[in-house]
């Protein structure tokens, strides 16, 4: 059961538990590259940049879909075992939703460029690069967004953590929830079980420890929060959509 009196206590920078940092993102930013995008969360800032479908050939090729290939850049310094880590985890996460077998024996590549990190880095760098997918013209299955929620020492729930709430907390988890709304693709998934598909989770990344009904609250603090996102990411894609057909 949430507790209301502690969910609507302040944060450090004033948030309550709920509350999302101020969320921006941009796209078509880089002329070389096929699509790209910027998604920043108030200090955390990841720039995303697709290239391809593009040809490919030895191991890399794959006669029945494109191969899809991520690369993280850190700020400064070289790539850790967490850097690679995160890239495992966003590559199957977007190939969940890229059309790949509409492009055999090619490659797209995603770069994921950390300009800054402040929390909730791998759930930003999700948003930014299936923002940058839809800015190359990527086909896709659907949209995705992805969250951060961590617990407290209190075990407290809270969403889109900063970066010190992150290191004082005793787990946080990255959530990557369907956005169904916008589907590129006719004919949606039937319900699993009287659900609607878009209450699915994709991804589900955890640091730390937390108990099962500490995971249930993750999961519905969570669900709640990609609602407003997936609405701020529908709305700027619309926004973007309406830009170019008016230079057009």
């Amino acid at each position: 059961m949430i507790n209301l009196e502690m969910s609507e206590q302040a944060r450090v920078d004033g948030r309550t538990a709920n509350q999302l940092r101020p969320t921006l993102c941009s796209r078509s930013l880089l002329e070389r590259a096929h699509g790209s995008a910027r998604w920043q969360q108030d200090n955390t800032i990841i720039m995303a940049a697709v290239y391809g479908p593009k040809p490919v050939s030895g191991k890399k090729e794959d006669p029945e879909r494109a191969t899809l290939e991520v690369l993280w850049k850190t700020k400064s310094g070289i790539a850790g075992n967490a850097d690679k880590e995160a890239e495992v985890t966003i590559r199957r996460t977007l190939e969940y939703i890229v059309l790949s077998s509409m492009h055999p024996n090619t490659g797209i590549s995603i770069i994921l460029q950390v300009v800054n990190d402040d929390g909730a880095i791998l759930a930003c760098a999700i948003n930014a690069a299936c923002a940058a997918l839809v800015d190359a013209g990527i086909p896709l299955t659907g949209l995705i967004v992805a969250v951060s929620v961590g617990v407290t020492t209190h075990g407290v729930v809270v969403v889109d953590p900063t970066k010190v709430e992150e290191k004082n907390f005793r787990a946080h988890v990255c959530l990557v929830f369907p956005n169904r709304p916008k589907c590129t693709v006719a004919g949606l998934p039937a319900p699993v079980g009287g659900e609607p598909a878009e209450h699915g989770i994709i991804t589900c990344v955890t640091r730390g420890a937390m108990s099962v009904d500490e995971y249930m609250n993750c999961l519905e603090r969570g669900r709640a929060a990609s609602v407003k996102i997936a609405k701020f990411t529908r709305t700027s894609l619309e926004h973007c959509q309406r830009s170019y057909e008016i230079m057009s």
